[in-house]
C-alpha cells in the first residue's frame, strides 16, 4: 500500500463519539414511539372502528385561499414532517460544516455508500415492475433509510460496536436522506407556481438573516425562537406548500441558514453553534410528536382481510419494495464501498469489517418514515397500489430489522469480549486509550 492511501472512515475523537452515541440514544426512543404509532394506526384501521380512524385522517381544517385547507393526514405529512426535515437538515449542516462530512477522507466511503444504496434499490424495484409502466412512478420507494428507526435498532443491539461504524450509519442515513429530498424535490413535483416559490426564497434569506443577527440572544432565550423565528419559518412553509414544491423541502432550507461553529476543535462561544442548540431543544418535538404523529396517520392501511393480503403479496409493488429495500440496501451499499476501495485509493479503517458494513447494510433497509411519504406520492389518490406500497415498506422494515439485528448482535457480542480484554484507560486520563491511538488495529 503506498504511503498516500486514503483512510476512510478514519477513527473518530472521543468527543465525536460521546456525540453520536448521545444521539443514538435519543433517536431509540424516538424510533419505539414511531414503531407504537404505526402498530396502533394498523390495528386501528383494522378493527370495528376502522370508520372513526378514517374520518379523523381525512377531516379537513384550514384556510383554503393560502391552499392551507388539508386533511389531518394531510397536515401530518406535509406539515408535521418538515420538522423531521429541520432536523435532518440540522445535523446535515453540522456535519458539512464542522463534522465527518468536511472532509473528503472521513466523508467519501458513507456519502458513495448512500448513493449506491439509492441506486440499486431502485433499479431493482424497476426490474420487477417494468412490465407495468404505471407501476415505475414508485421507484424511488425503496431508496430511503429511516435514520429514526435504524439507529434505534443500532442503539439497542449495538452497545459496543466501533465508533466509525456507528459515524458511517449516521453519515450514511443523514446523505440518505438528503438524497430523498431531492428526488422528492426533482421527481414528485409537478406543477410549480414561480410566485410563491420566489416569496419563499426571499422569506428564508430572512429568516437567515434574523437566525444569524440574533444568535446569541435565541442561545441566551430558549422562548425566542418560538416567537421569532417559528412565525417566520410557518410562513415560508406556506408558501412552498403553494408553490407546489413539497413543503417538508422547507424544513431543510430553513435548518441550512442556522449558525454552526467552524470546527469543534476551536472554542464555541455561547450562541455560535446555534444548530447544535436548536437540535438539543427540538429533537423531543420531532422524535417524540412529529414523526409518530405521521406515522399514525401513514401507517393505517386496511388490510382487508385474507384477499387484501393476497392482493398485496401478489402485486408487483409489494415485491418490487421489499427486494429493494432487504436486497437492493445491502447490496448497495457493500458494492459501492467495494468498487470505491478497487477503483481509487481509499481504504477502510482497519477497525471496520465487511461483516460489519454489511450489518449496517441491512440495517439501512429500514426505510419507514421517507418511503412512507413517497410512497403517498408515488400513485393516484385512492389507489391500491399506495396501500400494498405502505405494507411492503413495513414488512420490508420489520425483516431488514431483524436482519439487520441478527449480525450485528454477533459482532457486537465479539467486540464487547475484546474490550474486556482491554485496559481501556491505562492513563487515567478518563478517555478510553482506544480513541487516543492514531490506527487502532484490526479487530
Amino acid at each position: 500500500m503506498s504511503n498516500d492511501t486514503v483512510r476512510a472512515p478514519s477513527w473518530p475523537g472521543y468527543a465525536e463519539v460521546h456525540r453520536v452515541t448521545t444521539l443514538l440514544r435519543r433517536e431509540s426512543v424516538g424510533g419505539m414511539l414511531l414503531v407504537v404509532a404505526a402498530i396502533a394506526a394498523i390495528v386501528w384501521a383494522n378493527s370495528p372502528a376502522s370508520d372513526a380512524y378514517v374520518a379523523l385522517r381525512d377531516f379537513r381544517f384550514g384556510y383554503e385561499p393560502w391552499h392551507l385547507e388539508l386533511s389531518v393526514g394531510a397536515w401530518a405529512a406535509d406539515g408535521l414532517l418538515a420538522v423531521f426535515f429541520f432536523m435532518v437538515g440540522l445535523e446535515l449542516k453540522r456535519e458539512i460544516v464542522s463534522g465527518s462530512l468536511r472532509r473528503l477522507n472521513t466523508a467519501i466511503v458513507p456519502v458513495t455508500a448512500a448513493f449506491a444504496g439509492v441506486a440499486v434499490p431502485a433499479l431493482i424495484y424497476v426490474a420487477v415492475v417494468h412490465t407495468q409502466p404505471s407501476l415505475l412512478a414508485g421507484w424511488a420507494i425503496p431508496t430511503a433509510t429511516d435514520i429514526a428507526f435504524a439507529v434505534a435498532v443500532l442503539a439497542l443491539v449495538g452497545s459496543h460496536l466501533p465508533g466509525p461504524l456507528r459515524i458511517f450509519l449516521l453519515t450514511l442515513a443523514v446523505v440518505d436522506d438528503l438524497i430523498a429530498i431531492a428526488i422528492i424535490a426533482i421527481f414528485y413535483t409537478s406543477d410549480i407556481d414561480l410566485l410563491p416559490l420566489g416569496v419563499f426564497a426571499v422569506i428564508v434569506v430572512v429568516y437567515g438573516a434574523v437566525a444569524h443577527r440574533g444568535r446569541a440572544w435565541f442561545a441566551r432565550n430558549g422562548w425566542a425562537a418560538w416567537v421569532v423565528l417559528l412565525p417566520i419559518g410557518f410562513a415560508a412553509w406556506a408558501f412552498l406548500h403553494a408553490s407546489g414544491v413539497h413543503a417538508t423541502i422547507a424544513g431543510v432550507a430553513l435548518a441550512f441558514t442556522i449558525p454552526v461553529a467552524p470546527s469543534r476543535r476551536q472554542p464555541v462561544h455561547r450562541g455560535m453553534d446555534l444548530a447544535e442548540q436548536f437540535e438539543h431543544r427540538y429533537r423531543p418535538l420531532s422524535a417524540g410528536i412529529a414523526v409518530p404523529l405521521f406515522a399514525f396517520f401513514a401507517a393505517g392501511v386496511p388490510v382487508e382481510g385474507g384477499e387484501g393480503l393476497l392482493r398485496a403479496v401478489a402485486d408487483p409493488v409489494t415485491i418490487g419494495v421489499v427486494a429493494g429495500l432487504v436486497l437492493g440496501k445491502p447490496i448497495g451499499i457493500l458494492l459501492g464501498v467495494r468498487l470505491l476501495t478497487l477503483l481509487t485509493k481509499v481504504r477502510l479503517d482497519p477497525a471496520l469489517k465487511w461483516i460489519d458494513l454489511a450489518g449496517v447494510g441491512l440495517l439501512a433497509g429500514i426505510g419507514f418514515t421517507v418511503s412512507l411519504l413517497i410512497a403517498e406520492l408515488s400513485f393516484p389518490a385512492g389507489s391500491p397500489h399506495t396501500d400494498d406500497a405502505k405494507i411492503a415498506i413495513m414488512v420490508a422494515s420489520l425483516l431488514a430489522s431483524v436482519l439487520a439485528s441478527c449480525v450485528l448482535l454477533v459482532r457486537n457480542r465479539r467486540y464487547k469480549h475484546l474490550a474486556l480484554a482491554e485496559n481501556v484507560d491505562a492513563d487515567g486520563d478518563d478517555v478510553p486509550d482506544v480513541y487516543q491511538q492514531p490506527h487502532p488495529g484490526p479487530r
